[in-house]
């Protein structure tokens, strides 16, 4: 616990058994009280490996029903076991386990709703291997998103995050995509809401073990990104009447 507020963190899995022990191993468990690992119908022995390395709490999905779709598993799951604070983190190793502590730490004393372990802050993307092109989409994504959106941020698109329970109790969460959009449209419901959110530098690793959305699955999250935008605003402007965006 920090601040008598329980901590948990969450990996929505996908064939992650090579990196899964890493990533596991390497979390602060002097801070962490609950771990959670949802399954989404891997093909390698995700599930068993995370039981063997000591999870207490793994959920496995009975198809692939997305990363979005693994999110909700997990905040859900998170809520039930009475998180005040709910870091998630990939498992693929690609982010470093050991900043959940100054993360949570943000959270817990109520300097901020939500924490963004940026990539691009310092020089952590391209030193940690991450290809130029997809550098060169994620400044271009976060600099349209940061002209339309009342928000400035280094990178909205990470994968390493860290939220008040609040924030998962009160935003519709179930109305958002089952994909990789989920993420992008989680932080602008965030932002919408007026959660306060800050950044921490966040070193990062491209190996090959670690995930990767194909180059279509990446276009495809490109346009989502831009569509996600302009239902944002055109919500905010009061011209469309969204489910997700109120």
């Amino acid at each position: 616990m920090i601040n008598n507020k329980k901590i948990i963190v969450v990996m929505p899995a996908y064939n992650a058994v090579k990196t899964l022990e890493k990533t596991y191993c390497d979390l602060p468990f002097d801070i962490v009280d609950e771990v959670i690992l949802v399954d989404d119908c891997s093909s390698d022995e995700t599930s068993k490996k995370a039981l063997d390395i000591g999870f207490k709490h793994v959920i496995r999905h009975d198809e692939n029903l997305g990363y979005g779709a693994n999110q909700k598993t997990c905040y859900r799951m998170a809520l039930e076991l009475e998180a005040d604070v709910v870091i998630m983190l990939h498992p693929d190793y690609q982010y470093e386990p050991k900043l959940v502590t100054a993360m949570a730490s943000l959270v817990a004393e109520e300097i901020f709703d939500c924490i963004l372990g940026s990539r691009i802050l310092g020089t952590g993307a391209l030193k940690g291997g991450m290809p130029l092109y997809k550098y060169i989409a994620n400044r271009f994504l976060t600099a349209y998103q940061n002209f339309f959106i009342p928000y400035k941020l280094s990178e909205y698109h990470t994968g390493y995050r860290a939220f008040s329970s609040s924030i998962l109790k009160n935003l519709p969460l179930d109305r958002n995509s089952n994909d990789f959009i989920f993420d992008n449209q989680m932080l602008l419901q965030t932002i919408g809401a007026g959660y306060a959110i800050g950044e921490i530098t966040c070193p990062t690793r491209y190996m090959d073990d670690s995930s990767s959305i194909s180059a279509l699955r990446s276009i495809k999250y490109g346009l989502g990104i831009i569509i996600a935008t302009f239902e944002y605003k055109l919500s905010k402007f009061g011209f469309i009447n969204s489910k997700r965006f109120k």
